[in-house]
């Protein structure tokens, strides 16, 4: 060939040239650029020959990037109000290519030596250790890294800084340091210990070491994702691993410690076993997202992280129920495509169908199969099949062993439910296929009749019509339990209809034990009131899990019209009698937006009553919490959410209370230490007058309220003054005062306020073009601004102006993933409102709580 391509972006090439080695000359080569392709092609006069070694130079010069990709820029102030400088960057999909020349796909793995000369007041991170330092004049030092592992072009990462670092080394031998700019050091000590702890816990779950003499966690002041885990030097958001023990909340530490989680067992899955390609991404994101669980439940079981797993299998259902989701692995060619990919379907439902995975196959099988492709792919790239074939070997192999392990379970089935333990060996490709390779999920209607239990599995799709659902088909790993035994049965679903017989007939049957499956149920003649009456009678025959299983699926059947909104309500009354978190925030996440739907249209006060009938559900629960940090994680996050709840719907015991707060707060210009778990709520209250609101924004300014940003900034997005929340947004796009980071957060929150919805619209509509050059096309933030704005209109005249703002747009922008999502869950909700709105009313009037 004559031609080398390589990927190139934004950078200005002055010369290339070729060595063939051997002392032969080098020859110049002619550089072409093609930059919507985003490469380059080196042209040689002679032709290069294949099997032979070359050397290419290229002297290149570029600008450090001003979004948040590439080799990009980063400023913060110090205490004194100092601006600083530093550089980072962030390659991950597609812009190491903004960096330098590279074959930047992920299945060109190579070796890479890095050099960075800086000045003697900075310090230069990589992936791999500091060999030597060499003085090049009295005002530039050169460092020379370690030469890394053989890995992908998009985990190779740099960091010019005057950061400051702790350190411990782990059991295994590893050195574990936290970087951050010098001012927040005394903030990286709970990141240190839990980062420590999870890498030993891998190491030893894998049985692979880790092959790296150290593992860097950087927190940056810009940051656009939430983390990246780069090989040996994993970066942060500041609100990803700073945690301060008087001011962080309980959720803030539970966030810290999975995303940590996440990024350092990417170290195995994604950064020693790759995908070949971004179309099976979810290999790395699914995996991670599934680690954190399987890590941080043996590593901080105080957590209780189980707690929540749930929550994000019903989030991932929200968007896979459109027509606009995709299968988990599916094609992608171009840039924005591939940015498109890092969405709930990769993580969420990746994580959820491996969790299902782990449930068919036991704990022990599943980690024998990782165990088994971890190890045969080191350093290599995978597709989809090569993660099933490992699984189906090792179950396989472990036959005999695994025998006593309860994996084939027998002794507690009855026959019927025995299906798939017949078989030698469970297919796991033709299972996860059915999971991995169609988009959606299925909806499984249960029809008791006397013993037998009818089964059927259709497609779950919202609004659209049915019939282009069909054709659908899983192998769904069933499992229910009876009112006669809690003992789980199992039994393997593959066609499209089935029968199971039950050795007696029982009061209630509930399928999806825990909801460890990722499907719906829907129970056919008086199966749902057979449910509603044992939640009513004696809830926690089942468990919580289940409990809020059932408040998600019954809210999802109205939805599709399977079940009248009253039959969902009837079940909703029970919950003034839960004290679980689950199914208490299931319930509200299930009824909290059917009154913003309500509230959006100007009504004759359905939605108030709504808003009572939902505050008095839960009103027990909140007049019970004290205003204090007690108590364990998921007590403190479940006080955070009521009492944020409570204030926010202006529940008078609760805005007196937190108003009291406030003053006092006030008054101590803002020393008073207030508990960290309901210092939201008095915010949102106290924001609610123009002089809170302003000393509020004088304390979000400050440098001892950092760790607390997020907090004030949804409380200011609360104010009733449409200035005030134009501001917010003017300055998240500004970046000064407001990180533009934090942009996507503020344009939601202010659409979700009743006086802003329009003002959101309107910025967003006025500034896309911006929010592109800013965020990228096809990202994950971009996606959060479209959906989010629009996930609570419902009229047509919304629909209509939605739809003729995406479609001025260029061809790229109007086909966007997130537009079609914003347009279907418009569509839906004007469905939702034509068809339930009245009846709500209806059963407001003859239930009073």
């Amino acid at each position: 060939t004559s031609a080398v391509v390589l990927h190139s972006k934004r950078l200005q090439i002055a010369r290339a040239t070729i060595e063939a080695g051997h002392g032969r000359p080098a020859q110049e080569a002619r550089v072409v650029e093609h930059q919507a392709s985003e490469q380059v092609a080196l042209l040689t006069a002679e032709p290069l020959r294949a099997g032979h070694n070359y050397t290419l130079h290229i002297q290149y010069q570029a600008n450090l990037s001003d979004s948040f990709h590439g080799f990009y820029k980063s400023t913060y102030r110090t205490r004194e109000g100092e601006l600083r400088v530093l550089a980072a960057t962030q390659f991950e999909p597609t812009a190491a290519r903004m960096a330098f020349p590279c074959f930047d796909e992920p299945a060109f793995k190579a070796r890479f030596s890095i050099k960075i000369r800086r000045e003697p007041k900075h310090l230069a991170l990589s992936n791999m250790p500091i060999v030597k330092s060499v003085n090049i004049t009295p005002w530039l030092v050169e460092d020379h890294f370690d030469t890394t592992v053989k890995m992908s072009t998009y985990l190779l990462a740099f960091i010019v800084s005057d950061f400051k670092s702790i350190s411990k080394i782990t059991s295994h031998g590893v050195k574990i340091s936290v970087y951050t700019v010098p001012d927040k050091i005394n903030q990286a000590d709970y990141a240190l210990d839990a980062a420590v702890k999870l890498l030993d816990f891998y190491e030893d779950y894998f049985s692979i070491p880790y092959p790296l003499p150290k593992q860097d966690l950087a927190a940056l002041p810009d940051f656009q994702s939430g983390a990246m885990e780069n090989w040996g030097l994993t970066t942060y958001r500041e609100s990803a691993l700073l945690y301060d023990p008087e001011k962080s909340s309980a959720s803030s530490k539970l966030w810290i410690t999975m995303v940590i989680a996440h990024e350092l067992a990417h170290q195995w899955f994604g950064n020693l076993v790759t995908m070949e390609w971004w179309n099976d991404l979810w290999l790395n994101e699914g995996f991670a997202k599934f680690m954190e669980f399987v890590s941080v439940s043996v590593t901080h079981p105080e957590l209780r992280v189980e707690d929540y797993f749930l929550r994000r299998c019903f989030d991932a259902m929200a968007v896979d129920a459109l027509n606009s989701s995709h299968a988990i692995s599916t094609s992608v060619e171009d840039p924005a495509e591939i940015l498109e990919m890092f969405d709930d379907v990769s993580y969420e439902k990746g994580s959820c169908v491996l969790n299902m995975l782990r449930d068919y196959l036991t704990a022990d099988a599943f980690k024998a199969g990782l165990v088994q492709y971890l190890q045969k792919y080191s350093y290599r790239n995978t597709k989809n099949e090569d993660l099933w074939n490992s699984m189906t070997n090792a179950i396989g192999n472990d036959k005999n062993e695994l025998q006593g392990d309860g994996f084939c379970r027998s002794s507690q089935q009855s026959s019927s439910s025995a299906h798939w333990t017949k078989r030698e060996t469970p297919d796991v490709r033709a299972m996860m296929d059915t999971w991995t390779l169609q988009k959606g999920f299925p909806l499984v209607t249960v029809t008791v009749r006397g013993k037998n239990v009818h089964l059927q599995q259709e497609r779950y799709v919202k609004g659209v019509d049915a019939a282009s659902s069909t054709g659908y088909l899983w192998h769904i790993p069933l499992t229910y339990i009876t009112s006669k035994s809690d003992t789980v049965q199992r039994f393997l679903m593959t066609t499209k209809a089935d029968v199971i017989i039950l050795p007696e007939e029982v009061e209630w049957v509930k399928f999806n034990v825990d909801m460890n499956g990722y499907y719906i149920v829907h129970y056919e003649d008086d199966g749902w009131d057979r449910l509603i009456k044992l939640l009513k009678e004696n809830h926690t025959a089942i468990s919580s899990n289940d409990r809020a299983s059932l408040v998600n699926n019954v809210f999802q059947l109205v939805s599709i019209n399977k079940l009248s909104i009253s039959k969902a309500f009837d079940l909703s009354l029970y919950l003034k009698y839960e004290r679980q978190i689950m199914p208490v925030l299931q319930g509200m996440s299930e009824l909290i937006p059917i009154y913003r739907l309500m509230e959006r249209r100007d009504m004759d006060g359905t939605e108030k009553q709504l808003k009572e009938y939902i505050v008095n559900l839960f009103k027990y629960l909140i007049d019970k919490q004290s205003w204090s940090d007690e108590g364990s994680v998921s007590e403190r996050f479940l006080r955070h959410s009521l009492l944020l709840f409570a204030c926010v719907h202006r529940y008078q015991p609760c805005v007196d209370k937190a108003k009291g707060y406030f003053t006092e707060w006030q008054k101590s210009n803002g020393t008073l230490s207030l508990p960290a778990d309901v210092k939201t709520a008095v915010y949102a209250v106290g924001a609610q007058t123009p002089e809170g609101w302003d000393f509020l924004l004088s304390k979000y300014r400050l440098h001892s309220f950092s760790v607390e940003r997020g907090n004030i900034e949804w409380a200011l997005s609360l104010s009733r003054s449409k200035d005030k929340l134009q501001w917010l947004m003017d300055q998240g796009l500004r970046g000064d005062i407001i990180r533009t980071q934090d942009l996507p957060y503020i344009i939601v929150f202010v659409s979700k306020n009743p006086s802003g919805y329009y003002l959101a619209w309107t910025f967003l509509k006025e500034n896309w073009e911006k929010f592109v050059e800013k965020f990228e096309l096809g990202s994950n933030s971009i996606a959060t601004i479209v959906t989010g704005v629009t996930s609570r209109y419902s009229t047509r005249s919304q629909l209509a102006q939605v739809k003729e703002f995406f479609s001025s747009l260029d061809e790229k922008s109007a086909q966007l993933r997130c537009v079609q999502q914003a347009i279907e869950t418009i569509e839906d909700n004007i469905q939702w409102m034509d068809r339930n709105l009245e009846e709500v009313k209806t059963w407001l009037q003859n239930n009073h709580l």
